[in-house]
């Protein structure tokens, strides 16, 4: 499923995992630690939080699975909307108190685009989003999931444009790569390349993955290793 542009484009952001934070930590095992349905439940800011955005049904719950190798730790669903909140995961083994934090917690952000609830829901899940993004200083960087199938559509512009406008770092990953032909995903990344040139909070690289083969994760996880150390 690589191809050369691939490559290039996700080595442009894989750089030697700095010390301190290591790869090795997405072996250990990673426990969900809360929900937040609204900014009063986020958890006290400490570790680095790295965010997973993307329209519903794009795979993002399956990509955080398949990151930290636990099928059932984000739930996956057939019903689009499922993930109402704010979700923290972080590796296993710290109390949280104290120095004993742990060096890294990802978030699963509710997906956006499709929900089976009343607009005032949506709203309210809406505001919890954008105020998270624009309030929260241990926030690193969003992971934009596009579905390679579809590539990035108009509700996909509209969230790119937010982050712009909270200036929060965000970064491009193609998902479900499998369903498409090979020598279409090195076209893919350059087509998804040339749309978020010109934004200012993009990170000018794109990742592709397949959490069904695998593909693409060491690369992911590298990419987050380096944000989560500041690089």
């Amino acid at each position: 499923m690589t191809g050369p542009d691939q490559t290039s484009a996700q080595t442009s952001a894989a750089k030697p995992v700095p010390s301190g934070l290591d790869i090795a930590l997405f072996t250990r095992p990673w426990v969900f630690i809360r929900g937040v349905p609204a900014m009063k439940f986020l958890p006290p800011e400490g570790p680095p939080e790295i965010a997973f955005a993307g329209r519903s049904n794009v795979g993002k719950s399956s990509l955080i699975n398949a990151l930290v190798g636990r099928k059932g730790l984000a739930r996956t669903s057939n019903t689009p909307g499922r993930t109402q909140e704010l979700n923290y995961f972080v590796p296993d083994g710290f109390s949280g108190k104290g120095d004993d934090l742990p060096p890294l917690a990802l978030v699963d952000m509710p997906g956006y685009g499709y929900a089976q609830a009343p607009k005032e829901q949506v709203d309210e899940w809406t505001k919890l989003v954008f105020d998270y993004l624009k309030g929260r200083v241990t926030l690193k960087r969003v992971y934009v999931l596009i579905d390679a199938r579809h590539g990035i559509k108009a509700n996909d512009e509209e969230v790119l444009s937010l982050l712009d406008k909270a200036a929060v770092s965000y970064q491009i990953v193609l998902t479900k790569t499998d369903k498409i032909k090979a020598a279409g995903v090195p076209r893919l990344i350059e087509e998804t390349l040339a749309k978020i040139r010109k934004r200012p909070a993009a990170f000018p690289a794109v990742l592709a993955t397949s959490s069904e083969k695998a593909a693409g994760l060491e690369e992911l996880r590298a990419a987050i290793i380096q944000c989560a150390e500041g690089k």
